[in-house]
């Protein structure tokens, strides 16, 4: 039977430096994905998301074996996001096209992909870090809302209107 992550995360404060891989190889795809979408870059990704595990390190002793570990993951990922875009003095990108970015080669692309892509880029900052962590990391509902430190009704809302104005640009009434 696979450890859990919090039995991982036990472990790895206990001093088993092994934990810490599982751990990371477990969630950092995913939480790259989640930079990359977030802030329409493949080389701040990679940042964040070292910058993130440096953390989980640095924090390991703080952190709850009651508590789940991704919204103890992602609320570090967030606010590390949060803190680079505050320290620039700038908001964050609009998403981009992954093609123009050059992540995504264009015959892997499609036409229906870039338009995604292009309405998920165009709401409002929390709207999209909300569909990004449902959608994409697959956190649920109530695991956005202990990241972001929300309500799940806030968590809730901002989905709604998200989906609503997803459902209008998608249906080409952006």
């Amino acid at each position: 039977m696979e450890a859990t992550d919090a039995q991982l995360m036990t472990r790895y404060v206990g001093g088993e430096s092994e934990a810490f891989d599982d751990l990371f190889r477990r969630h950092a795809e995913r939480l790259h994905g989640y930079f990359r979408r977030t802030t329409g870059s493949q080389e701040l990704a990679n940042d964040l998301t070292q910058q993130t595990f440096l953390q989980v390190h640095r924090a390991r002793r703080d952190y709850r074996p009651s508590a789940p570990f991704r919204p103890w993951l992602y609320a570090i990922a967030a606010n590390l996001r949060r803190d680079h875009f505050r320290a620039r003095g700038r908001r964050p990108e609009v998403l981009q096209d992954e093609v123009t970015a050059g992540s995504v080669s264009p015959s892997t692309s499609t036409a229906s992909d870039r338009l995604v892509r292009r309405c998920v880029g165009s709401l409002p900052e929390g709207q999209r870090e909300v569909v990004v962590m449902h959608w994409f990391s697959e956190l649920s509902m109530s695991e956005i809302a202990g990241s972001l430190g929300l309500s799940l009704s806030a968590v809730k809302v901002r989905a709604h209107r998200a989906y609503k104005d997803l459902k209008l640009c998608l249906g080409g009434e952006c």
